[in-house]
């Protein structure tokens, strides 16, 4: 089969890139592995950034009816404060026009607006991309059921370990010593928390709660550890034990949201980034192929950009690609061929920079923020408090 646009990931960043080209009037395939939508994650938090995009494929306005809006977030230190709070930042008091919006998206409901605004056939499940050639203009992508696709353009929005990534020569994502693990509650009678962000630092851990709306309430709790967790992925119980065990003195409303949910409810993820360097010198894109999101700049999650992010990628490279293929002449030449590359090209170039100063970022503030010495508590909690709680709205504009 012959497409165009061949996506391969029904994640965040390749549904959006699907539907950015969709409303260009530019028909994508999306491929993806699992045999549905890939909801694990829960809920992520989307900053002004992630709502701009979201406004400009036309699906903000549903997101944000489901959504209670945040208005400040609440740091708590454990180790020297002793539980009282350590820096809090009001998220409406910014003095600009429009100001901050930022709110605690479930990803489930997130790719399900997204699924449902495609034509029907869009996105093709149980198909996995297990090679990929060349054949003059066009990639080959063989899928797990035998069947090949003749792709004009390949984009790789298939997560951290990326088929097309590895085509592209980009190396294995480093483990960086840490793991989150996280989960939602949902509360038939309301949960009672404010519209807020509550984070809590302690020896060696971090932890928060978000609400997403009057019912459900988003939690995660990341930890150092070793890369090989296997006894707790394959069991929710103890890693909710040892989660409860780590939190120390917290308030009870906080514990009780942990103690409350249910086992199916609790996902553990080792978290792994791509080295900085590699992000300025690795191939983003080549020829005709190119990666976004977690395929390109899988990253930590200590400043909340991880979605933001991916749905940035997906509007700046639907862009890019729209660009060059506005023009329906010389379709099927390489002229056609040429343009592409210039448009993936120019989408590298935009979103390069971007990305290294997430990953940096990100990867410095997990630092800080999870540190178990005295020197590094002190810096923290007396010196970089107020300013770590406002670098997510900085990031943001």
């Amino acid at each position: 089969m012959e497409e165009d646009i061949v996506i391969v990931g029904a994640g965040m960043a390749g549904l959006t890139t699907a539907l950015g080209l969709h409303r260009l009037g530019l028909r994508s395939l999306v491929v993806e592995a699992s045999d549905g939508l890939r909801t694990t994650g829960f809920a992520f938090m989307t900053w002004t950034n992630a709502w701009l995009a979201l406004d400009v494929v036309c699906i903000s306005d549903s997101l944000r009816q489901q959504h209670n809006q945040l208005f400040g977030l609440q740091t708590t230190s454990k180790v020297i404060f002793q539980g009282h709070p350590t820096a809090e930042r009001q998220f409406n008091a910014t003095g600009t026009q429009r100001g901050h919006e930022i709110r605690c998206v479930q990803r489930r409901t997130l790719l399900e607006i997204l699924a449902n605004e495609f034509p029907s056939g869009t996105i093709r499940y149980s198909s996995k991309v297990v090679l990929i050639e060349e054949s003059g203009y066009l990639k080959l992508v063989h899928l797990s059921d035998g069947s090949i696709l003749k792709a004009k353009v390949l984009i790789g929005c298939d997560g951290v370990i990326s088929a097309v990534a590895k085509w592209l020569g980009f190396k294995k994502a480093a483990f960086v010593g840490r793991s989150a693990t996280g989960g939602s509650v949902y509360y038939e009678h309301g949960h009672g928390f404010e519209p807020k962000y509550f984070r809590y630092n302690a020896e060696g851990v971090r932890s928060g709660v978000i609400a997403c709306d009057d019912k459900s309430i988003y939690w995660f709790f990341t930890f150092s550890s070793s890369s090989k967790n296997e006894e707790m992925e394959e069991s929710p119980a103890k890693m909710k034990q040892f989660a409860l065990g780590k939190l120390g003195n917290i308030p009870d409303n906080v514990r009780a949201v942990i103690e409350k949910t249910e086992l199916d409810n609790i996902i553990l993820s080792p978290l792994r980034f791509r080295p900085p360097w590699e992000i300025l010198l690795g191939n983003m894109s080549k020829t005709n192929v190119c990666v976004a999101r977690d395929a390109f700049q899988p990253m930590t999650p200590d400043i909340g950009h991880v979605g933001c992010s991916a749905l940035e990628d997906g509007i700046v490279l639907a862009r890019c690609l729209g660009e060059a293929l506005r023009d329906k002449q010389g379709m099927g030449s390489e002229e056609e061929y040429k343009r592409i590359e210039m448009g993936l090209r120019g989408y590298a170039k935009e979103r390069r920079w971007r990305a290294f100063e997430l990953i940096s970022t990100a990867y410095t503030v997990g630092y800080i923020q999870q540190s178990n010495g005295r020197v590094l508590n002190f810096l923290r909690d007396r010196v970089l408090a107020t300013f770590l709680a406002r670098l997510p709205l900085k990031m943001a504009s």
